[in-house]
């Protein structure tokens, strides 16, 4: 997140996540070391062409470069400068597995409840500076569905290694636990996903976990699924302020020899024709998150007809907002014409039931006048 990694008020955003796709630059073979991206959503493979490395400034228009090395990267260059009580610049990242399309040789997505799942683990290890105002950030996204591409709408599962100053993760502290051989700081917050993240009290250059050890503490908790399919896991940072210099120095994911079966196909969400008469729905707009140049919203959907809906459609007009991402809803824009259709898994909405889908967009939060429509 990423996606384009939608952001909290005072909380690290999500990577990669709330970023747009467009611009993703791969090369067709693994860089060398030494070599320099620069354009915003830049990528390439890694020297050893097991993983991707990547730009990703989705959340400022600064200038930033990163220099691909056998390790990892460097922050070669970040002229971040975002308020800390926003989003921050970017999410620079090396990954394994996919990001918006773009995925690593021969990954699959991997249910959690599977032996496959149980023996992956990953090592990273950073170096850092300081100055600025920054985290170092291990990444993991978990769908419900074996998704390869858009925005994960299951759990986040952010570990931070280290942060330097005043900036603090999505939504609140729940819990502190020793695990992985540290204590870390859990926090929970939800914005169209759920976010995890796990803050250690003192900071280290260097995790070496499976990745069912924070998983577990998730589930335990009841932030996260057992049927759930893992996505991809990024190693990197988040700039709000400098962070040049900021490096991983060391990257690698292994799958205890397990070789993941490919997913089954998913069924594409349908396409929603407008419904007979008789049928019923309203639709509620909540603006949840609010920035300079962005915002996130959920919609909440009624069915207020006498029998279960078989699909739904929300339409309503952003004047000078664009929409740059959507999650449990396929959520398109022409023009100031905004169209959301019902996902596959919730079409169905029983009599006086709701459902719930949410959006982040570009320009100034606004609250709009909606029209639902259901079959």
């Amino acid at each position: 997140m990423k996606i384009p990694r939608v952001v909290a008020l005072v909380a690290a955003a999500v990577i990669g996540t709330g970023a747009a796709v467009a611009g993703v630059v791969t090369t067709a073979a693994a860089a060398p070391a030494g070599t320099v991206l620069c354009d915003q959503y830049a990528s390439t493979p890694s020297p050893d062409g097991r993983y991707i490395v990547q730009n990703n400034r989705w959340g400022s228009s600064t200038q930033q470069c990163i220099t691909v090395t056998n390790g990892g990267f460097t922050l070669s260059t970040s002229n971040a400068n975002v308020p800390t009580n926003g989003a921050p610049a970017s999410y620079p990242s090396i990954y394994w597995g996919c990001h918006y399309g773009n995925c690593t040789p021969n990954f699959n997505p991997i249910q959690a409840n599977t032996a496959a799942f149980a023996g992956i683990s990953s090592s990273v290890s950073m170096s850092y500076v300081n100055s600025g105002q920054w985290n170092a950030s291990y990444d993991v996204w978990f769908d419900p569905t074996p998704r390869r591409d858009g925005q994960n709408t299951g759990a986040e599962l952010m570990v931070w290694m280290n942060k330097l100053g005043s900036i603090q993760p999505i939504g609140s502290k729940v819990a502190t636990v020793t695990l992985a051989g540290g204590t870390w700081d859990v926090w929970f917050g939800n914005i169209g996903w759920n976010v995890v993240s796990y803050v250690r009290t003192s900071p280290t250059t260097t995790l070496n976990s499976s990745v069912s050890t924070f998983y577990d503490d998730m589930v335990s908790r009841g932030y996260a699924q057992r049927s759930w399919y893992l996505t991809s896991i990024q190693a990197g940072f988040e700039p709000w302020t400098n962070g040049t210099g900021l490096a991983v120095t060391g990257f690698s994911v292994s799958t205890g020899g397990s070789n993941p079966t490919p997913p089954p196909t998913t069924t594409p969400p349908p396409t929603t024709t407008p419904p007979p008469a008789g049928s019923g729905c309203t639709a509620t707009y909540t603006t949840t998150q609010s920035w300079d140049g962005g915002f996130t919203a959920d919609v909440t959907v009624r069915n207020t007809g006498g029998s279960s809906t078989r699909g739904w459609v929300v339409t309503w007009n952003y004047p000078t907002q664009r929409v740059t991402n959507g999650w449990n809803a396929t959520v398109t824009q022409s023009g100031t014409a905004v169209r959301a259709v019902n996902a596959a898994h919730n079409g169905t909405i029983a009599p006086n039931g709701t459902t719930t889908f949410g959006l982040q967009g570009a320009g100034t939060a606004t609250t709009p006048t909606l029209t639902c429509t259901a079959s």
